[in-house]
């Protein structure tokens, strides 16, 4: 291996440390390892509940009093909305006692894989660019030190497109490893994300008509074993849900939400006429805008070096499937009736490495190759001022983003929707835990997140010290009393943190 290949590989491995540490720092620093959004609990909530081994609980006899976001109660049993791949992955994290560090070390995996699949796509100089592009962007932090599934289904995506590609070189000696990875990989995706790996996989699943077609035999081999194989695990799915609900048909997000669905018509999404494509319309516009400045924290200047970039690849067969990649994705989630931009358009989290591509490309295509020492004067100092330049612009706007976009835009999120764990620190003291094992009864104020942050500290089998609960008055809160008379009774009051309660307030109930 040559010194400067030895060089490339170095820095492209800081880079995905780099990529951790900031996610660490994301994820300790602005989430404070905490759920924030409705998603999150529900994610939580399902990995408890495979850490111990089951998929659903019984639900309790007052389940609006044990409210958790986006968990059903179905036919006397309580379970999460959710395929189940994500929150097995989140199990395995809270079992190893490492469940905020999960996404740090995706995050890392995420970035170095970034760096190798568009090395081989392109050059490794471009590849190391891609991956500090991926590791600096705030879109890519914001997710990754969430609890969301997102830099999960992004390192699935990562890891496929890539045995793809060589699976489908006819002459790859590790075809017996990435034909097999591959399809495991896409049907992961599919029980983590299943709209998500619809979009991913119709870029491939076009190619792969081609390869069946027009390819040799050990091609179509190949392929029809990708495809037997993604299919056959995304197939789980139903079986999934049939465990849950008793139909493998009936989907779990329409016992949330009955209009919770894909498509299109009336009964579909919250508007009176249905989803209508000028909704999705309007849905993706509003996402690729609020997303344009969270891609790499350059502002509206984050597309700049894309049309160049699609210019400098456009003979590359395997760029485009990268860059048809994110396409589909946006299409597809074109047929979901909501759009998302809290965290960005994290909805299209997966296709960022067509945009990572493309920058790359373009910033390199921009910049030009060093010119030789033989090559004439006047040649050589345009040569060296065109590399600087470009060079000395790209530096400058990955500054500007680690120094001004970044810290501002994490600072937007700090405490999101209330969620702090300052709100646990009154449980987590010895003098807390004195008073269990017990059953909480908090008082909502302002927002049910005063009650939802101290889920985690609660187990969904009802054996944890604490278990919490949301008054829904005095005789419900008497009942509740009694049935776990076992436990010691608290009322409880955000207002007043370190106050604990043997009885309501005189003022709540009348």
């Amino acid at each position: 291996m040559r010194a400067h290949s030895r060089w490339i590989l170095v820095l492209a491995l800081g880079t995905a440390l780099l990529a951790g540490g900031l996610t660490l720092a994301v994820t300790t620093n602005t989430f404070e390892g905490v759920p924030h959004l409705e998603d999150e609990y529900a994610y939580l909530w399902e990995a408890q509940v495979m850490a111990r081994g089951e998929i659903k609980v019984p639900s309790p006899s007052y389940p609006r009093c044990f409210l958790v976001p986006f968990v059903v109660d179905y036919n006397g049993f309580r379970f999460g909305k959710y395929p189940p791949g994500w929150p097995a992955a989140l199990s395995l994290a809270l079992r190893l006692g490492s469940l905020t560090t999960l996404n740090v070390f995706l995050a890392m995996a995420c970035t170095w894989l970034t760096f190798r699949l568009v090395s081989k796509i392109t050059t490794p100089i471009e590849g190391l660019l891609a991956a500090l592009l991926t590791a600096t962007s705030p879109f890519f932090l914001m997710n990754a030190g969430s609890l969301l599934s997102h830099t999960f289904s992004f390192f699935l995506t990562l890891t496929f497109v890539s045995a793809w590609l060589d699976a489908t070189v006819p002459s790859s000696r590790s075809a017996i490893l990435t034909v097999p990875l591959a399809g495991l990989s896409l049907g992961l995706l599919a029980l983590t994300r299943p709209l998500t790996a619809l979009g991913i996989a119709v870029p491939f699943i076009a190619h792969g008509l081609w390869l069946l077609i027009r390819g040799k035999g050990v091609l179509r081999r190949r392929v029809l074993i990708i495809g037997a194989t993604a299919g056959g695990i995304a197939s789980l799915l139903f079986l999934w849900q049939y465990a849950l609900t008793g139909n493998p048909w009936l989907n779990p997000y329409t016992l949330w939400w009955p209009y919770d669905r894909v498509g299109f018509g009336p009964g579909i999404g919250l508007h009176p006429d249905g989803h209508q494509i000028y909704y999705a319309w309007v849905n993706t516009k509003f996402s690729l805008r609020a997303g344009s400045s969270d891609l790499f924290g350059w502002g509206r200047l984050s597309w700049l070096f894309m049309p160049i970039g699609a210019f400098a690849l456009r003979k590359n067969r395997s760029a485009w499937l990268l860059i048809a990649l994110g396409i589909s994705l946006i299409l597809a989630y074109g047929f979901y009736w909501i759009g998302a931009w809290v965290l960005g358009p994290r909805y299209y989290y997966e296709g960022m490495i067509g945009a990572t591509l493309l920058t790359s490309a373009g910033i390199t295509a921009l910049a030009g190759k060093l010119p030789s020492l033989l090559q004439p004067l006047r040649t050589r100092v345009l040569g060296y001022l065109r590399f600087s330049t470009v060079t000395a612009l790209v530096m400058g706007l990955i500054l500007a983003n680690l120094w001004f976009y970044l810290p501002q835009r994490l600072g937007q999120l700090h405490g999101l929707y209330g969620a702090s764990r300052s709100q646990l620190a009154p449980f987590e003291s010895p003098s807390a835990q004195a008073l269990t094992p017990a059953l909480v009864i908090v008082h909502i104020r302002e927002s049910w997140r005063e009650y939802g942050t101290l889920l985690t500290l609660s187990s969904p089998f009802m054996d944890s010290p604490f278990l919490f609960t949301i008054s829904r008055g005095e005789e419900t809160d008497n009942a509740l009393a009694h049935e776990f008379s076992a436990r010691k009774i608290w009322h409880y009051y955000p207002d007043a943190p370190y106050a604990f309660y043997t009885a309501p307030r005189p003022s709540d109930f009348p």
